[in-house]
């Protein structure tokens, strides 16, 4: 195993905004570091940690419900429950859509608790301060999260009917000043007004994953094997437990070390498309190791309705066009019917 070589990319400053100084410096360092290993570790404290414990102390309570009900989280665009797979024991996950809104979470609650859950609702409290991190199109937003009967920080149990969560913009817990990483990198590449119809056409997807501890000294400690993300862009979340390794370009395994106000933000098949290449979705799995379950939430981005085009400034001379436009959904269907046998899934799809 190599030593991690990472970046670690600091966004909890509340004078990080696309009129500082410093903005058009840390574009050109999530860049290069995206341009180096595909992913990077962003250093953020804006998610309150109340918020953040409640989320994940609720995710055996949803793990733990029957099979059946596991499996009515269903979607034709392969955002459902993934589960009792016997190339992949120790995984699991869900898939809920639109999940930065209170229709999504609500439906999505309703469906595994019809009598209601109001802890799991935090989610949605979770997702919005990463949402604003990584989606919005103005700066300077903040959140205040107000909780009430819950307890926090006076030693009380919680009880989850007694749960009430009020997002109020512009007041307590500051946002960092920027935008998406997406949108970062299409700054330091010049293709902002190209990169702005992709993110017109975003919707997110949020992945709740489970990785069991391996079963007896014989069993695999394979949580998912190497794979590369088809999302258009990946932000990651886990608790202190370990288990993400990267592949490196040399073919070296890097295992990232959590830290508890660190993201992991990985780049995608899809990415490495817009990008003619440029940046490279990074081969990674998850090892597990010891004996704690490994619990991680991540955000997904899609393009819905809009083929993704490589930009006309990325294409010259030194860089010929590698990808042809494709429809996102369309690629990730094509990848759990066919694609996931090829060595470089993007290439076979939709490579010149």
């Amino acid at each position: 195993m190599a030593p991690s070589l990472l970046s670690v990319i600091d966004f909890s400053s509340k004078t990080l905004n696309p009129k500082s100084t410093s903005w058009a410096t840390t574009c050109n360092e999530v860049t290069r570091a995206l341009e180096e290993h595909g992913v990077f570790i962003a250093k953020y404290d804006g998610a309150p940690q109340e918020v953040e414990d409640a989320v994940f102390n609720s995710l055996p309570d949803l793990y733990n419900l029957p099979i059946e009900v596991k499996r009515l989280n269903c979607s034709d665009t392969h955002h459902g429950y993934i589960g009792q797979l016997p190339l992949l024991p120790l995984y699991e996950s869900f898939g809920l859509q639109n999940p930065t809104t209170e229709e999504g979470v609500e439906k999505f609650t309703k469906l595994m608790w019809p009598s209601g859950n109001g802890t799991f609702r935090y989610v949605r409290v979770f997702l919005s301060s990463l949402e604003l991190w990584m989606k919005e199109a103005t700066a300077c937003t903040a959140v205040a999260v107000q909780i009430e009967d819950f307890g926090c920080g006076r030693g009380e149990v919680v009880d989850p009917g007694k749960v009430k969560i009020v997002v109020n913009v512009s007041k307590v817990c500051h946002i960092t000043h920027c935008r998406s990483d997406a949108s970062m990198i299409a700054k330091s590449y010049e293709i902002e007004e190209e990169y702005e119809s992709l993110h017109k056409s975003m919707v997110h997807v949020l992945g709740i994953q489970k990785y069991a501890t391996p079963q007896g000294n014989d069993g695999s400690p394979v949580g998912i094997g190497p794979h590369t993300d088809k999302s258009f862009f990946t932000i990651l979340r886990e608790r202190q437990i370990g288990g993400l390794q990267i592949k490196t370009k040399d073919g070296d395994w890097i295992e990232v070390k959590p830290s508890p106000s660190s993201f992991i933000v990985i780049a995608t098949d899809p990415f490495t498309a817009w990008t003619n290449g440029r940046i490279e979705g990074p081969c990674h799995r998850v090892i597990m190791k010891g004996d704690q379950e490994r619990f991680s939430v991540s955000l997904f981005s899609f393009i819905k309705d809009l083929k993704i085009k490589t930009p006309q400034k990325l294409i010259d001379e030194e860089h010929p066009q590698l990808f042809k436009e494709f429809d996102h959904y369309k690629y990730v269907h094509y990848y759990m019917i066919e694609g996931n046998k090829s060595e470089c899934p993007i290439k076979s799809y939709c490579g010149i």
